[in-house]
């Protein structure tokens, strides 16, 4: 028993959770990543200092997402973290349509510039980007038209 009450007293006096401390994430070009995903598609992004250029598939995200609805989404993390102008973004996307892959794009972005800035973390988190859209298409079944679609019903 003089072991055990001798292992009490170690024990630390408070026991308030402690929040995990999150570090910088860089590589050896000084860039973080991050993928995000949003249902077929897949986004691989990389953050760097910069001017402001997002480039996707080697284009300007302008040209690549023409619809002024898909770049604000593909925006949003930047604009809420207030970093606008101050980061250049490349990224490759693949899969699913163009709406999916800007939901990737910004899944991506947010988490990349998490990596680069770990106090971004409670902005983020609270917008909700860095969370994964996990809705996907639901498959077709047989005997059904589409997934839950049945066919024509037909009294002759």
């Amino acid at each position: 028993m003089a072991d055990l009450s001798s292992l009490q007293d170690l024990a630390p006096a408070s026991s308030a959770p402690v929040a995990p401390a999150y570090v910088q994430e860089l590589d050896a070009q000084g860039r973080s990543y991050a993928t995000g995903k949003r249902k077929d598609a897949t986004a691989r992004v990389w953050v760097s200092r910069g001017t402001g250029r997002i480039v996707v598939n080697d284009k300007d995200f302008t040209d690549y997402f023409a619809r002024p609805v898909l770049q604000m989404i593909v925006r949003q993390p930047i604009i809420a973290a207030n970093r606008t102008g101050q980061y250049d973004i490349r990224a490759t996307v693949a899969g699913g349509g163009l709406s999916g892959q800007a939901g990737a794009l910004r899944h991506g972005l947010a988490q990349a510039l998490f990596r680069f800035e770990p106090e971004l973390r409670s902005i983020m988190k609270k917008a909700g980007f860095l969370t994964r859209d996990s809705r996907v298409v639901e498959r077709k079944k047989y005997g059904k038209r589409k997934a839950r679609r049945s066919f024509q019903f037909s009294k002759r």
